[in-house]
């Protein structure tokens, strides 16, 4: 089994942490290209059997622009924070029409300490909102099976932040899942050890974490009329 990161791609992005700035970055490209970007699309490139296991209509693109990865420099043209480079290196594997239409998608996170995978629909526009949230209050049983599992909740946890205050009006005072309606973002995820994200078993278990993350996503596209 082969490995994908390695302690240089921590290195990497620890150094770009400190060292935020254009000039050392463009000194360090090479090992944000050996250590970062190229093993990153290895990753993503052998992902694409579990994916397509998982839905036919979801891609891990190894493009390096237009792709699965989020590009490492930020937007910062409304930023307060003004530094130019991320310093974690995301991917995210989109459906099919996720460039037409607000739809879930799954997420690859790698940053030292802090590396996940997770999947979901994160920060949506309100009417996305509302929809999933209808669709939460006329499919209880199907959200209690995707969302609240035994299986699924020991892997994996809904992301709880950025909760709103109450529930809003207009849903019925006794729906069993009524926390869940004050959710802003639909996100389930899992942490993965610095370890793992460095082992020869990290294609397995993301493999798995496709798979286990499979009917949460299945269940949000149908709540916005997306195959899935």
């Amino acid at each position: 089994m082969s490995t994908y990161f390695t302690e240089a791609s921590f290195k990497f992005l620890r150094g770009l942490a400190r060292h935020n700035e254009r000039e050392w970055f463009l000194a360090h490209k090479a090992d944000y290209e050996t250590h970062v970007r190229a093993p990153f699309q290895r990753l993503l490139t052998d992902l694409q059997p579990a994916l397509a296991e998982v839905s036919e209509h979801y891609r891990a693109d190894p493009k390096p622009v237009g792709g699965s990865m989020f590009r490492i420099q930020r937007d910062t043209r409304f930023a307060n924070d003004k530094t130019p480079y991320k310093t974690w290196q995301g991917a995210r594997l989109s459906h099919a029409r996720g460039k037409q239409v607000e739809a879930p998608l799954f997420y690859l996170h790698l940053q030292p300490g802090k590396c996940f995978v997770g999947a979901g629909l994160w920060h949506s526009p309100s009417p996305v909102q509302r929809q999933v949230r209808q669709f939460i209050v006329d499919n209880p049983s199907g959200w209690k099976a995707a969302a609240h599992g035994t299986a699924f909740r020991k892997r994996f946890d809904l992301d709880d932040s950025e909760m709103l205050v109450r529930v809003p009006k207009g849903y019925p005072d006794d729906f069993p899942f009524r926390d869940d309606l004050r959710r802003r973002n639909f996100v389930a995820e899992r942490a993965i050890d610095d370890a793992t994200m460095l082992g020869p078993r990290l294609k397995q278990e993301l493999a798995k974490d496709l798979a286990g993350l499979a009917p949460f996503v299945d269940y949000l596209c149908a709540s916005l009329d997306l195959e899935f």
